[in-house]
């Protein structure tokens, strides 16, 4: 993912007056920078003593809807997670609701990688962990072991592009 991973945060107060005031910040850069830049876009506002604002855009969060009212900390934890592990990151997150423990968890614990296909997946694993005799290497259909093992529960598969297939146990 060569996206910056960024957030809009505007100030409710010129917002509610009609006029639009914010500032587009790094949202991986550390939380005390973002909460001073915050700061200081309240302090520029057009509308005086302004203390409230919200995230109104966000740009390279992949798959992952941030909430307008999420938070900084929560933003901020998203996009460190995702710049770790780009376009998989996001979408662990959106297959765990958010819950960030169990996306770690999927990925330190679950992950089998990145594969063409789950057919390649299951003749890697089929072959890594048996000897295949000659005789029956052709007789294997190893797109419907894969299917099976997905339709079983066995297994879960995140797709982030073209051949570009995640594998996880599911368990």
């Amino acid at each position: 993912m060569s996206e910056e991973i960024r957030i809009y945060v505007t100030c409710l107060a010129a917002y509610n007056n009609g006029y639009l005031h914010g500032v587009w910040i790094d949202a991986c850069g550390a939380l005390e920078d973002i909460q001073e830049q915050v700061q200081q876009m309240l302090k520029d506002s057009p509308v005086e003593d302004a203390e409230e604002y919200a995230i109104h855009d966000y740009e390279g969060f992949g798959a992952y809807r941030l909430e307008e009212y999420e938070g900084l900390e929560t933003a901020h934890e998203v996009a460190c997670f995702i710049e770790e592990h780009e376009d998989i990151g996001a979408e662990l997150l959106n297959h765990t609701g958010g819950d960030f423990d169990e996306a770690r968890r999927l990925i330190e614990e679950c992950y089998h990688g990145c594969y063409s296909s789950l057919a390649d997946y299951a003749q890697e694993f089929t072959e890594s962990s048996m000897s295949v005799p000659k005789s029956l290497e052709f007789y294997i259909d190893y797109k419907k072991m894969g299917r099976d093992w997905d339709m079983s529960g066995d297994i879960f598969t995140i797709e982030t592009g073209h051949d570009e297939v995640h594998v996880f146990s599911n368990y």
